[in-house]
């Protein structure tokens, strides 16, 4: 292409205006040269959305800029200035992308920067005035030195500096400066990195499956890529990775690969960078959508276009991830040499710590490919696999057989590693080597699928893989406070492999359309029977797979202390195993799912329903417990326990007397104890906050209150919770005798970071209790950025109850303070609160209340249509902000 910037300094079309007195007619230059910069980068984006090649892009990119920087330099440095001029890291590189930052060095001795510091400054004025972000360095070769050995990141600069205004002389005096005799030698250099990289992918998770991944510094990702070419410059020589062929360091088909990924993330950022109109490596959710239109994807077979270009992404940087790691490996046996082998079987040995095939014709059968995780799981901890036997591996896998088409030998054996050691690292690592894929093609397809929302933070196959740690966790015998049955459970499972396989399959169907489950059951009858597994095997992992929602849907949507929902969930259960291994695998998911939605209050949640559940079985479908028969028992097991705290029959008598009826049916004797006991001496009309932890070693809590009742009583308090810096995850509100209420609030910090004491919650919450009601308003903030990109059309629903309640039901868009807003509505709309169960499924909020109308006689009505119509109307602004 021609450049807009001549080699007479002067930028096209300005007439030639001559170079005269500095700052003369600088900003005249500066802004023709931003004009035509800015038209330059038009037709580039004009062609990067032609499909045009990524990589002649970046070069003519850098070519265009290094016409106005050659053009200024020759306007405002002498001729005779004794100054060299460098492009150095990306920009020397030659790729230079849309936002990215041009990196000079000039290079001059002490005495001559210092004789033209006026023409250097007025220099890179002139650049910045004409709209490049230049970076900037003046060093002597001494400097330059000096520098690269305080800073390895100095020297990987160098390393590609490419001369703009330099002989050939000053570029060899350059490279002499930062050669590895003087600075940072072969061996150190590569440690170096090498530490770096493992650094750079610790603080991004280790994994390149973020819901918001950096293309430039994440794992996989393109800095991955420099570093690797750093590396071989460094070590061989050269940068160009197709002569690392003829070194032996790659073969031909993994140049070809880490080269064709490189471009796709390059395609990524350079739209990246065009959507965002400023400097952006992370690929947050507000330029997703708008990249993969910009890319040209669409929506299609029940897959979004951004989820489409999402699902490349990871794809790409898991690849560049898996030979990166096997180039990282060949680097090292470059430097050191190659050591002893350490046989271990007929097939493998180790070297150097690495697990290797003996025979360099490795692998002569799919068998071979089963050995070696069988092998490995066996061994224990190695380093990992040998890059040799990583790239055999890699070549073979187009003739590994999928599951169907295998002998029943192969099944065989890919049971074994299911019933024997680690089986879930042997899973993981066939996943990440791209085994697992071909073996069960369906789990091919949803690796890196990601979902576009909030709820699911990792790619599918991720996910899954996090399932399975989970579960690999519950075998190993060693408890976790997080869960809290799941190590007593998982000693009574008569196979386990049939939970790993319930684990495997339960999110394989993801982006089919369809109901997942139904479909990934029916991918899971198809393998468990070709497997050759009983019917009975079959029918529980096709069932665990069909109904993994069914237990988290159960806990969080509907109320467990209800007797007829214990029956109705432990008659879709059926029995005993199925219970266990259902437990198991929904602690596991949400667990497993992200890494914030674990917490005590679900832990008990589970625990309680399980346990509830249990009882029915073991009493029998036939015997469904009546609330009458479950408020006795309560009863009784509370008498006992306020006894065993040396506290009168008669005072306990009294304490009963004062706490709700409906409170013995539904709640846990624990709970209803420790509510009694916070009764002792409190007289008759006055109010009582206490807060304890859920559990020891949890930042869950339980809120009690007991209080007159108040119109607005229920807006106060949710609001108080709020400003303290809690979410609610569940309320249930009674009404007690001598028009009190008894109200119990299971909460969690909403940031974690700030986590306030049970003490601070308590002393606040009867603080604002004590004074004016109408005074506690909701809390305003903002909403965060990434949910704006999650928009929830609410929805608002009405159903009448056979207690002669209403039954609220609300979906939309979570955010913080959402439920206080809604409680403030309510209390406006003269409604009372009697029951809540607030779930939240990352951006999706699905509420329900139970509610009456306040009528001014004092009774308490169902809402009548017009009433509902009301409500759901000052919802509807509520939800849109119009009361904020």
């Amino acid at each position: 292409m021609s450049h807009p910037f001549p080699a007479d300094g002067h930028p096209a079309g300005t007439g030639g205006v001559a170079s005269q007195g500095p700052g003369q007619d600088d900003a005249a230059w500066a802004a023709r040269a931003r004009e035509e910069l800015a038209a330059a980068d038009a037709g580039f984006a004009d062609r990067f959305d032609a499909d045009a090649d990524i990589d002649r892009l970046l070069a003519e990119r850098a070519a265009a800029v290094d016409a106005l920087v050659q053009a200024a330099w020759q306007r405002c440095v002498p001729p005779e200035a004794e100054l060299a001029l460098f492009a150095v890291g990306g920009y020397g590189r030659g790729e230079l992308y849309p936002q990215s930052d041009v990196d000079l060095l000039v290079m001059a001795d002490p005495a001559a920067s210092e004789a033209h510091a006026e023409a250097l400054a007025r220099f890179f004025a002139v650049l910045w005035d004409s709209g490049l972000p230049v970076g900037h360095a003046v060093r002597s070769l001494d400097q330059c030195t000096e520098a690269s050995v305080d800073d390895i990141t100095v020297l990987t600069a160098l390393l590609e500096a490419r001369p703009l205004a330099a002989n050939e002389h000053e570029r060899r005096e350059l490279q002499g400066a930062a050669s590895p005799r003087l600075v940072w030698p072969p061996q150190e250099f590569f440690e170096a990195k090498r530490e770096e990289l493992f650094e750079r992918h610790a603080r991004y998770g280790d994994t390149a499956d973020n819901l918001e991944p950096n293309l430039k510094e994440g794992p996989g990702g393109l800095r991955d890529v420099q570093t690797l070419h750093w590396m071989a410059l460094r070590i061989i020589g050269t940068a160009d990775m197709e002569s690392l062929v003829a070194f032996g360091q790659l073969g031909a088909d993994e140049v070809a690969t880490i080269e064709r990924e490189r471009r796709a993330l390059a395609r990524l950022r350079y739209g990246l960078h065009l959507v965002a109109g400023k400097r952006e490596e992370r690929l947050r959710f507000d330029y997703q959508k708008p990249l993969a239109a910009r890319l040209g994807f669409e929506d299609e077979g029940g897959t979004l276009a951004v989820e489409q270009m999402m699902q490349g992404f990871y794809r790409s940087a898991s690849l560049v991830l898996r030979i990166g790691e096997r180039l990282l490996q060949r680097f090292e046996e470059q430097l050191q040499g190659e050591a002893e082998p350490e046989p271990l079987d007929d097939l493998f040995e180790l070297r150097r710590g690495y697990l290797a095939a003996r025979d360099p014709e490795w692998p002569h059968a799919p068998a071979e490919v089963l050995a070696l995780f069988r092998t490995w799981a066996l061994r224990g901890e190695t380093r990992g696999l040998h890059s040799h036997t990583a790239r055999a591996l890699a070549e073979a896998l187009p003739q590994f057989p999928d599951f169907a088409s295998a002998d029943v030998a192969l099944r065989q054996q890919f049971m074994h590693l299911l019933r024997g050691e680690q089986p879930v690292r042997s899973l993981t690592r066939m996943a990440r080597l791209g085994v697992l894929g071909r073996w069960i093609p369906a789990f091919s397809h949803v690796s890196g699928r990601m979902q576009f929302d909030l709820f699911h933070v990792y790619t599918v196959d991720q996910h899954t893989l996090a399932v399975l740690k989970n579960l690999a966790s519950f075998a190993s015998g060693e408890r976790d406070e997080r869960f809290a049955l799941a190590h007593e459970i998982w000693p009574r499972l008569r196979k386990p492999e049939l939970l790993l396989l319930a684990g495997l399959f339960h999110d394989i169907a993801k982006g089919r359309g369809g109901d997942h489950s139904e479909l990934g059951a029916d991918d899971a009858r198809e393998f468990c029977q070709t497997m050759g597994l009983t019917e009975a095997d079959t029918a529980l992992v096709e069932w665990l797979v069909r109904k993994h929602l069914l237990m988290s849907m159960t806990a969080q949507k509907q109320d467990i202390a209800d007797p007829e929902v214990i029956h109705r969930f432990a008659t879709a259960v059926t029995d005993r195993e199925r219970l266990d291994h259902l437990y198991l695998l929904t602690c596991a998911d949400i667990a497993g799912t992200s890494p914030k939605l674990w917490n005590a209050w679900k832990d008990r949640l589970m625990a309680d329903l399980y346990t509830a559940t249990r009882l029915a079985l073991r009493r029998g479908l036939e015997h469904p417990l009546a609330a009458t028969e479950r408020a006795a028992e309560t009863r009784e097991k509370v008498h006992a326990m306020l006894a065993a705290l040396g506290i009168g029959a008669d005072e306990i008598d009294g304490l009963f007397a004062r706490m709700p009826e409906a409170g013995f049916q539904r709640g846990r004797p624990d709970q209803l104890a420790w509510q009694a006991a916070s009764l002792r001496g409190v007289p008759v009309g006055e109010t009582r906050v206490r807060v304890r932890p859920v559990s020891a070693h949890a930042r869950a809590l339980e809120v009690f209150v007991h209080s007159p009742d108040a119109d607005g009583l229920f807006a106060a308090i949710v609001a108080t919770l709020d400003r303290s810096g809690l979410a609610i995850q569940q309320a249930r509100v009674l009404d007690g005798p001598h028009d009190t209420i008894f109200d119990t609030f299971e909460v969690i910090p909403a940031d974690t970071r700030h986590a306030p004491a049970a003490e601070e919650v308590e002393r606040k919450l009867a603080q604002a209790l004590a004074g004016p009601l109408d005074r506690i308003k909701p809390a305003r903030r903002t909403q965060p950025r990434h949910l704006r990109h999650f928009r929830i059309a609410p929805k608002i629903g009405f159903d009448a109850t056979t207690s002669g309640r209403t039954t609220l039901s609300l979906v939309c868009t979570d955010r913080p303070g959402l439920l206080a807003d809604v409680a403030q509505t309510l209390r406006n709309q003269s409604m009372r609160v009697h029951d809540a169960r607030i779930a939240t499924f990352g951006e999706r909020a699905e509420d329900v209340f139970q509610i009456t109308a306040a009528e001014t006689d004092g009774r308490d009505q169902p809402l009548d249509e017009t009433r509902q119509q009301a409500l759901g109307t000052a919802l509807l602004a509520c939800l849109e902000g119009d009361n904020r």
